[in-house]
């Protein structure tokens, strides 16, 4: 593993661990609060933050193993893991989102049926609001060290971190509404719960959707292939090239394609071309990306 890599693996390691700790304590205090308050949304918030505490571990175990370097039966590296690290974080989010919705809809349509919601106590409200300055904290924080460390799955979790807190603005408006307005009120709990469900799903829709198509190998953006077919056509020497494939894997990328060249041309001549096509392309999308060129007699 090169000194670069090192310390990308080392800082995802150190921005996760903030996170799980984070969440280890808050599930413990929804927990508590919740019991303690009579609060069921408290206690499905609770269950929520607990999803991102195990996200937490998925994602060190995954970034663990795509750190490591290519070996004999992973030729083009451990990128996938993350990969696989994000699409897990997603379908977890997916599963909670639909999970608090389910929920809240049954919840409502109790209520609508003459069963009584019990009011919940202040202690809920204060948990409520400590989780979303928490998690909206450590989701700012989460989402600037996975832009800077250019990692899909510690963004994926910040996203993670950033649906709790949504999911307590939920809570502490259902819980701010019972206390205040009255028994007559408590239905407010679900029906906020079940709005944020809502956005908890698009956000795991989202983070899913490139994971799935990165694993199906869809190709790179239009627009990515063609600025890499004008850095190959940049080379004077290089005619007409074709069968461009491309695909994402982890944070790199993969490229091959086929490039025609003077057949008279010296094999070393076209070698020292196709190095050079490797270079321009490694200046543009970075030193871990995988390049194959295939050269063909132009006539």
């Amino acid at each position: 593993m090169n000194r670069e890599s090192n310390f990308r693996e080392k800082e995802i390691y150190k921005v996760t661990i903030v996170g799980s700790l984070v969440n280890f304590l808050l599930v413990i205090f929804k927990f508590t609060a919740g019991i303690i308050g009579h609060s069921t949304a408290m206690m499905a918030d609770a269950v929520h933050s607990l999803s991102d505490f195990a996200t937490d571990v998925v994602v060190i175990i995954c970034v663990k193993i795509s750190g490591k370097p290519q070996d004999e039966n992973h030729k083009y590296g451990h990128g996938k893991y993350e990969t696989l690290a994000t699409a897990i974080i997603g379908t977890l989010l997916l599963c909670v989102g639909v999970g608090i919705m389910i929920n809240a809809a049954s919840t409502i349509i109790g209520y609508a049926q003459g069963k009584t919601l019990d009011k919940p106590g202040n202690l809920a409200l204060i948990a409520a609001a400590v989780s979303i300055i928490a998690k909206e904290g450590i989701y700012q924080y989460t989402a600037w060290k996975g832009k800077r460390l250019n990692s899909k799955a510690v963004t994926a979790n910040a996203w993670h971190h950033r649906s709790d807190a949504l999911s307590s603005i939920g809570t502490l408006v259902g819980i701010g509404g019972a206390i205040l307005l009255g028994n007559k009120w408590t239905v407010l709990d679900p029906i906020t719960a079940l709005i944020v469900s809502f956005f908890i799903i698009r956000v795991a829709i989202k983070l899913a959707k490139p994971c799935i198509d990165e694993l199906l190998e869809k190709s790179l953006p239009k627009e990515t292939e063609q600025k890499i077919m004008d850095i190959i056509q940049s080379i004077p020497e290089v005619k007409s090239p074709h069968n461009l494939r491309t695909r994402h894997i982890g944070n790199n990328i993969a490229i091959e394609c086929h490039v025609r060249m003077d057949g008279n041309m010296s094999l070393q001549a076209a070698h020292d071309i196709t190095r050079t096509i490797e270079s321009k392309l490694k200046n543009e999308f970075g030193n871990d990306t995988h390049i194959g060129i295939h050269a063909e007699p132009e006539n």
